[in-house]
């Protein structure tokens, strides 16, 4: 169920890397590509008077904490993919849920 919030990245070119990292990030975490979400939001980034619609990658993944190393190989496959579309800086956080916070259709999964 990991969520990954794309910033700073075009759709259309995360489109043609988003199968290879949901099956590489199933790997990493052992569950199904089906699992995985990903999002891309459009931002401009501004400073001062300037506005630059490159900016860099900013990628958020909220997720259930599977632990240091996974949350390692996870962050350096996104890197992997998200280079191979011709970004230079790529940025990642983690956000872990927790399981009494986290509902599916109005009710908890920590039942």
């Amino acid at each position: 169920m990991p969520h990954l919030l794309f910033r700073g990245v075009p759709s259309e070119q995360l489109k043609s890397v988003s199968a290879p990292l949901a099956a590489e990030l199933a790997a990493i975490c052992e569950c199904g590509t089906d699992n995985f979400t990903m999002a891309c939001l459009n931002t401009t980034s501004v400073f001062g008077s300037e506005a630059d619609d490159q900016g860099f990658a900013f990628i958020e993944v909220g997720w259930f904490e599977r632990g240091q190393q996974v949350r390692n190989r996870f962050a350096q496959a996104v890197t992997k993919y998200v280079s191979q579309i011709g970004l230079s800086e790529i940025e990642i956080v983690f956000h872990a849920y927790r399981e009494d916070s986290y509902y599916i259709n109005g009710e908890t999964v920590s039942e």
